[in-house]
């Protein structure tokens, strides 16, 4: 949706008669009112009040975006209104505005609204567009301006703004969880890209879905393709091209190594078999793909492990046993919930077999997937655990891509009959024979063993152990090793042993946590905008979403990354001195209060925690300069 699709000429004014913020918040809602977008007049200027409490929409650069989403709003509209005297509106730099964008969102908008906000204030960055709006002499000027800057920048993150003869490279980046790595390795790739003045276009595989994807005719014209990714992307489209294979991680820290790889042609041709050509480096490595295969396991289970675990959090409402029929506080609503979140049907349940169907998936594409299930869900049944899974969706994985092998020899007629008969056929049957004959039992006892391992730790061992999963969980915000700690801890908890996760949660609660603090306590540490990003962090950390401190190690990796270690591990060695156990994969706070048997002492070791990270970092770190010094730089 373009910014103009929302800017009409009906929803502009040239010149606020407002002197103050409520003047002009007043007035903009009028204007939307008149034109007719609004259901509720006063329950618009509500939500958007409700919005400026929270924190000023004033971004700086005269610039006010204030925006909220309600059902008062009937059509999705944006107004824009230009005071050229300046007005007041508590901006971030306490610089007065003159350019006001009041975005009006409807209730069952997606998120759009967002996106335009996002697109806004990337545009309006730009000096010489800002003093365009501010020189227009009427709407039209103003529309047409607006829609000019958008279809410029529009082309340049597509790479079409590229000098006559520039090369051409395509990238593709994702990461398990699709949130943060995934868009930073992507803005990485572009913003060094415009410094080489080569032609890029970045095509992100995030948590809402594929955005800016690759056509069959720009992946003809490219010179090369760079997949800097964590998990399972589309490859076949890439048939016969030179493609460099490598982790999300190496597209953040090393752009500009590899857009010359591209340019240079220094990369494998990719062949279509499912993995990268001979002697291609970084995830085509037996390591790396190893890595590559199971984080997409991993990726496609964290919705069960969050839905399902919030829901077990929700049946313990009524009691930590209020789920069984046999127990005085037993409630047909924590049945329900529980059965629905775990049980021998629920959402936990899956996490096995969805593990195991993924890694196989990733392996051999689709057909690997249905192998993968059956043997996840054999090992499941089994009680093999996690492990039982990792090997069942490996084994199917490389079963299929075996009989791939051993049925290319068939007549070109039956072709069609593979995918829909002979690799689901063939694969179930023999990951089903191999799992139940050869794999199930001994992983089994091993499992059994390792129950029995984590239950009988005590004293020393027991607080390394919290040391050691707490430090893991801030050692990448969010990557490989935090993704290795919260997958044992997740395992720990199918095999009935509760104590190691609650140690990954205070760990992964801590980093956000502790930043939050660290600009709290330290003020003149930090620059405003990194202070209100702090602030944003006390909700982050407290609902366990660690990557919210990822924006403050990008920035200052060495202080952050070290403070957080600290601190994360001291967070998980106290949850275990405390014996605290927690029943629920994820929630944060919520699954504390509901889920947690210690509860006050749990929150302590977080706090303890979170105040090591907090006085580390503001201990260590340099005092900010104003926005006004870096400027002058």
């Amino acid at each position: 949706m373009k910014i103009t699709d929302l800017l009409k000429k009906d929803t502009v004014i040239l010149d606020l008669a407002a002197s103050d913020k409520i003047g002009v918040i007043d007035e903009l809602v009028n204007k939307l009112d008149q034109a007719g977008r609004l259901n509720h007049r006063e329950d618009y200027k509500n939500a958007i009040l409700a919005r400026e409490e929270q924190s000023t929409t004033g971004i700086g650069e005269e610039i006010a975006i204030p925006h909220a989403k309600t059902a008062a709003v009937k059509i999705p509209s944006i107004c824009f209104g230009r005071a050229e005297g300046g007005i007041d509106y508590e901006s971030l730099d306490g610089q007065p505005a003159k350019l006001f964008f009041m975005i009006a969102a409807s209730e069952g908008a997606n998120n759009d609204h967002l996106e335009t906000l996002s697109r806004l204030s990337t545009l309006l960055m730009d000096e010489a567009f800002r003093e365009r709006l501010l020189q227009a002499g009427t709407v039209d000027e103003i529309i047409s301006a607006i829609d000019e800057k958008e279809n410029e920048v529009n082309q340049e993150e597509a790479g079409h703004h590229a000098s006559a003869g520039a090369k051409k490279v395509l990238a593709v980046t994702a990461c398990p969880t699709g949130i943060a790595h995934t868009y930073m390795a992507a803005d990485a790739l572009k913003a060094k890209a415009r410094e080489m003045g080569v032609y890029i276009k970045v095509e992100t595989n995030g948590s809402t879905g594929i955005k800016n994807a690759l056509t069959p005719d720009e992946i003809a014209e490219a010179e090369a393709i760079i997949v800097a990714a964590d998990k399972q992307v589309e490859m076949d489209r890439f048939n016969g091209k030179p493609v460099i294979i490598v982790p999300v991680a190496q597209g953040i820290r090393k752009p500009q190594e590899l857009i010359q790889r591209a340019i240079d042609h220094d990369a494998p041709i990719y062949r279509g078999s499912g993995k990268a050509a001979s002697g291609s480096p970084g995830s085509s490595s037996v390591g790396g793909s190893i890595y590559k295969h199971l984080m997409n396991g991993v990726s496609n289970m964290l919705p069960f492990v969050v839905g399902g675990g919030v829901l077990i959090a929700l049946s313990f409402i009524f009691g930590i046993k209020s789920a069984d029929p046999n127990d005085p506080s037993f409630h047909p609503l924590a049945k329900a919930l529980m059965d629905i979140g775990g049980g021998t049907s629920g959402a936990f349940f899956f996490l096995v077999p969805v593990l195991a169907g993924f890694i196989a998936s990733s392996i051999a594409d689709r057909p690997g997937f249905a192998p993968g299930m059956v043997g996840g869900l054999l090992a499941a049944q089994a009680g093999a655990g996690f492990l039982g899974g990792l090997i069942a969706g490996f084994l199917a994985g490389y079963v299929v891509v075996g009989l791939k092998k051993v049925f290319e020899k068939l007549p070109q007629q039956i072709e069609g009959l593979k995918p829909v008969l002979l690799y689901p056929l063939f694969g179930i049957l023999i990951t089903g024979l191999i799992m139940l004959y050869v794999i199930n039992d001994p992983v089994t006892a091993i499992n059994k063993g390792l129950t029995s391992w984590l239950n009988g730790l005590s004293g020393t061992n027991k607080i390394i152990l919290g040391i050691i999963l707490g430090g893991m969980m801030a050692v990448d915000m969010g990557g490989p090793i935090n993704k290795a700690a919260f997958t044992f801890g997740i395992a720990a908890i199918q095999a009935g042993s509760l104590s190691p996760h609650a140690a990954v949660m205070a760990g992964g609660m801590v980093p956000p946590l502790g930043i939050a603090l660290a600009t709290t306590l330290f003020k003149h540490k930090f620059t405003e905008t990194e202070r209100k990003s702090g602030f944003t962090n006390y909700f982050l950390g407290a609902s366990f979403i660690t990557e919210g401190a990822i924006p403050f190690a990008a920035a200052d990796p060495l202080r952050v990354i070290i403070s957080s270690v600290a601190g994360s591990a001291i967070a998980g060695a106290l949850s275990m001195v405390f014996n605290v156990t927690l029943q629920a994969p994820h929630g944060g706070i919520f699954a504390i209060l509901l889920a947690v048997n210690h509860k006050l002492l749990y929150i302590l070791a977080i706090l303890i925690g979170s105040l090591v990270t907090a006085v580390i970092l503001g201990i260590w770190k340099k005092k900010a300069e104003s926005e006004v010094q870096k400027a002058a730089a």
